[in-house]
């Protein structure tokens, strides 16, 4: 899970499973159903916590699989990264201990690092233009991730990532006073901070609220949805107005449990994936503003970026950009992503 676009998913973007708990609507779908009508039970991780909104979609496209398996699947979903970080849940699906798992680009990476092309900081700016290279990028990606014995239930986000802080943070240059949250582990992605100015500080995510509290981090890149759910904007009461990169993601299941089930319950089993994940992406889109409208009523301190201080951000980002390509992303990921991102400009009319 360690590359440039750790940069841009980790550096910057605490690419908080938390915020992929949307994918895990879909991946609750992962059923597996053996012959004779057997039980079965599906065990899948996923970051998101039990009783918030995107829990309550993924059950209900739990019930919608049991009602479709008429009831021989049974789907034990374990909550809030109880089963570790994303590298953790995609070793366990290796291992056959978990069989699905609703996970970020970090943990798609795990799989195949192509998919930090929709994550580079900075270089997306619009759901719209997000999706719209998805699209064109998906079909040989989930080929790609399929021949490394995972199927893709659905693509979904947790919103865009911005800077939750302790002090103020406007430019670049005052993020590099402070010390920033990194994945563990992630010796790509923190080496490029460093070279950049910045401070990385590697740990787990489920250390991030602690060290918050501690001072041993003060400055984590998440999503406002993921901070409400956190809870981080508590003791990160500044957060940066700038929108730095979508947090992508997606629901895989296991190939060797999806060829489990027979073939005429594929179809409408992605069906159902397909319509939860486009219920999470709708829920998730529109809960951003409200999110960061109730933290504000709880005190949260929203910093402005000007047009110097983002030219500033866009400098810094784009002078990563070689070293995202070359021992991250991939030359020929992060090359394609970046022609379809023009040609979507281009016909769309968008101005970045």
């Amino acid at each position: 899970m360690k590359s440039e676009s750790a940069w841009n998913s980790h550096l910057p973007c605490i690419v908080l499973a938390a915020s992929f708990a949307a994918a895990a609507v879909v991946l609750m779908t992962g059923l597996l159903i053996t012959p004779a009508g057997a039980q079965v039970t599906i065990k899948m991780a996923t970051p998101v916590p039990d009783g918030t909104s995107w829990a309550t979609i993924i059950k209900e496209a739990a019930e919608k699989w049991k009602k479709i398996s008429n009831g021989r699947v049974t789907v034990n979903i374990y909550w809030g990264s109880v089963s570790g970080d994303d590298p953790d849940v995609v070793r366990k699906m290796r291992l056959g201990t978990l069989h699905a798992g609703v996970l970020t680009s970090v943990g798609l990476a795990e799989i195949d690092k192509s998919v930090y092309a929709l994550g580079v900081p900075m270089m997306y700016a619009s759901y719209d233009e997000v999706y719209g290279v998805l699209e064109k990028m998906r079909p040989k990606l989930e080929v790609s991730i399929e021949n490394k014995g995972f199927i893709v239930l659905n693509w979904v986000d947790g919103g865009w990532v911005r800077y939750f802080t302790q002090k103020p943070v406007a430019t670049p240059d005052d993020l590099r006073k402070l010390k920033l949250f990194a994945w563990e582990n992630d010796t790509d992605s923190i080496d490029i901070m460093k070279s950049l100015g910045f401070n990385p500080q590697p740990m787990p995510t489920a250390e991030i609220a602690t060290a918050l509290q501690t001072g041993r981090i003060n400055a984590v890149p998440v999503s406002p949805q993921v901070a409400v759910i956190s809870q981080y904007y508590n003791y990160a009461k500044n957060m940066t107005d700038l929108d730095w990169e979508l947090l992508l993601g997606a629901t895989v299941i296991d190939k060797r449990t999806w060829n489990k089930i027979p073939t005429d319950l594929h179809a409408p089993l992605l069906q159902v994936m397909q319509e939860s994940g486009k219920k999470l992406r709708d829920e998730i889109r529109e809960s951003g503003e409200r999110d960061v409208a109730e933290m504000k009523k709880r005190g949260l301190n929203i910093v402005p970026v000007d047009a110097k201080a983002r030219d500033a951000w866009v400098k810094v980002t784009e002078s990563a950009y070689p070293k995202i390509r070359d021992r991250i992303v991939g030359a020929e990921a992060f090359d394609e992503a970046m022609k379809y991102r023009d040609e979507y400009r281009k016909g769309a009319g968008t101005v970045k």
